[in-house]
């Protein structure tokens, strides 16, 4: 009876195997053609953005997609191959319910991120990244502003993923399932090594020396291609990893350079020429522009996404034609301008308000990876506005009107020297609360309250003080601002104007006040609003306004390149006195300071120096581009360019690591 029987076992392991692979490579194309289905849409609607593309090159962006869409579903179905030929048959019940739900919920996922890709990439300009999951920390404001500002498309969302459901319920979809999970185990156990091979070799996409990962999907210079090419799903989740990784070692990924030439570089960079202390290596004593008598107060005000393109004292010299680039929201912005220094070439570290934050409240630069707010070794013992002048005598205050864990914004205050956040909780009968916390007249009344207690108790101040109307929903305060023509009320535009209305009745006060004479005034921008454009790095798109204000000193435009950290050392050596910092930014009124800005544009640096800017991007050669007309075009390499650019990111990342920036 054996000897009959054994010509079937063959074919018995044979059509086991077959309905394994039925069963897994019906989900793998499933998962290819949605990601597929995705990224048609996705090119089909940024297609006039491609132009500088021949039609080859923009279909590219499908094959490449595919790469990453491949990668994706080898990782979703590796556990499935396990569970499939591993699990014993009289677990095979439920192995075949696990399997499909793991379908099922693996399904939902890429449709839901696919259809959040549309409303995230017209925010940021940019597929859902770390941001998407991040921001989920958050859970009531992010609810209350999707809700506000996305509410129709997470109802399609809700119906689209509902109709998923219904039809792979009523389809009864892998329902071989229950076939393959009762075949004896040891006719499904000889597919385990062929299968994990084949998920293993889709995993890694490369028969290199190093196996695909998201760097693949930059295949062309021309930035909005790159991001039709990636994956959101596997985007997201890229970043998730990375970011998880507290470590070191990311600046590697950007080129090779030894700590000591990284350093050296830096250090020219910065006109350090003093010998460097091994626990801090980049303090210096810092230029006095301005001496005086007596320390002067700091007060930093850090605007929220209020971009160059809405301010009307940046001309069009720098950003084009006014009927592209409508202004004049802020008027009184623009009055204190001509009463101030003002820094028309100014940019932002980045993207985020943590990096903008960093580098006013700390000067600097943007770091490989997650920001310093955010970071578990800059936690405390990291080089602050607080620590550098408390022990001056100065009363160090965080100011801002929603809730202060955003962002780990208040432990990273309060663990680095500064004496007292200032939060929503802390306003009593505000005048107007929207999601992210109180409107921006009642900040900058609470703060001028603040001010005039310390100069009462004879005490000098330093104060960052960070705005949140201008900040979607955007909802504004009736009876405080003429509603633009023409637009929604509750808009970016609006947002801006009402932020502007909020900094003229600070300064009507603080003018009026003991305080105004012995003070330096900040006012800047921690990002802009949105960041967008076809380049590897959208130079435009990181302009944003700065001023530092001090009575009695001359108005000035300063039109040289600059960065936030140029700006903080600017506004410390209008202070009055000798002081000793790491800042990585020097004075504008320092005769021998470079003219440069790194700018971080997701995990993309741009260092731009003269007429070029350095494009670094991980597991990717550098590229020296041309600034032109507000566009990167090609140019020659230029190494030594090239190399400075990455001589700061492995600096930045070495201060972090070993805990030296202080």
């Amino acid at each position: 009876m054996r000897l009959a029987r054994s010509p079937e076992v063959p074919k018995r392991v044979v059509n086991t195997g077959v309905r394994l692979f039925k069963l897994l490579f019906g989900l793998l194309l499933l998962l290819l053609l949605v990601g597929t289905l995705g990224r048609l849409a996705l090119l089909a609607w940024q297609w006039d953005r491609l132009a500088d593309l021949s039609p080859a090159m923009r279909w590219s962006s499908l094959l490449h997609g595919l790469r990453m869409d491949l990668i994706l579903s080898s990782f979703v179905l590796l556990p499935l191959a396990f569970l499939l030929t591993l699990a014993p048959a009289w677990l095979g019940g439920i192995s075949a319910w696990l399997l499909r739900g793991w379908a099922l919920i693996a399904l939902m996922l890429v449709v839901f991120v696919e259809i959040a890709t549309f409303p995230f990439f017209a925010q940021y300009d940019v597929r859902p990244n770390l941001l998407f999951v991040q921001y989920l920390e958050y859970p009531r404001e992010v609810a209350a502003m999707l809700w506000k500002e996305q509410r129709g498309n997470l109802i399609g969302s809700a119906l689209a993923l509902a109709l998923l459901v219904w039809v792979f319920l009523r389809q009864r979809a892998f329902a071989d399932a229950h076939a393959v999970t009762r075949a004896r185990w040891l006719h499904r156990v000889v597919w385990l090594l062929p299968l994990v091979v084949l998920l293993a070799l889709g995993i890694r996409s490369s028969l290199g020396h190093r196996p695909a990962n998201i760097s693949d999907a930059l295949y062309s210079s021309n930035r909005v291609a790159n991001e039709v090419a990636k994956s959101s799903v596997y985007s997201v989740a890229y970043d998730f990893y990375r970011a998880r990784q507290d470590g070191g070692g990311k600046a590697a990924k950007y080129g090779e350079l030894g700590l000591d030439e990284a350093y050296a570089r830096t250090a020219k960079l910065l006109s350090i020429t003093t010998p460097a202390d091994p626990k801090s290596p980049l303090s210096r004593e810092l230029f006095v522009s301005h001496p005086a008598a007596k320390p002067r107060n700091l007060v930093i005000i850090v605007q929220e996404s209020m971009g160059a393109a809405f301010v009307g004292h940046l001309d069009k010299q720098f950003l084009g034609d006014k009927s592209e680039h409508p202004r004049g929201v802020t008027p009184h912005l623009d009055a204190l301008a001509a009463e101030s220094l003002t820094f028309r070439q100014l940019h932002a570290n980045g993207t985020r308000s943590i990096g903008g934050l960093a580098a006013m409240s700390a000067g600097f630069m943007p770091v490989t990876g997650e920001g310093v707010l955010k970071r578990s070794k800059s936690q405390s013992e990291f080089f602050t506005l607080a620590s550098l002048l408390k022990p001056l005598g100065y009363h160090a205050s965080f100011i801002y009107g929603g809730e202060a864990r955003f962002d780990d914004m208040k432990v990273w205050y309060l663990g680095n020297g500064f004496d007292e956040v200032i939060e929503q909780k802390d306003f009593k009968n505000p005048s107007f609360v929207a999601t992210w916390g109180v409107c921006d007249e009642d900040l900058m009344m609470k703060a001028h309250e603040r001010f005039m207690a310390l100069n009462a108790q004879g005490r000098p101040f330093v104060s960052v003080v960070f705005s949140q109307s201008n900040h979607a929903p955007f909802e504004l305060p009736e009876g405080k601002i003429e509603w633009e023509p023409g637009i929604p009320k509750f808009s970016v535009r609006n947002a801006v104007k009402y932020a502007d209305y909020a900094i003229d009745k600070f300064f009507e006060k603080a003018k009026a006040s003991p305080y105004y004479r012995d003070t330096v005034f900040v006012v800047v921008a921690d990002h802009s609003v949105r960041v967008y454009g076809d380049d590897a790095v959208p130079v435009p798109g990181f302009h944003i306004p700065g001023l530092v204000h001090l009575a009695g000193v001359a108005p000035q435009n300063i039109d040289k390149t600059l960065s936030q950290p140029d700006l903080l050392a600017t506004a410390l050596g209008m202070l009055g006195v000798p002081l000793r910092a790491p800042v990585m930014g020097n004075s504008v009124f320092r005769p021998e300071r470079q003219h440069f800005a790194l700018m971080q544009f997701n995990d993309t640096y741009g260092f731009w120096r003269g007429d070029e800017v350095a494009v670094m991007r991980p597991d990717k050669p550098p590229m020296t581009q041309r600034y032109q007309a507000g566009r990167l075009v090609a140019a020659p390499p230029n190494t030594e360019l090239e190399r400075d650019a990455l001589a700061l990111i492995k600096t930045t990342e070495d201060l972090y690591e070993r805990r030296l920036y202080r």
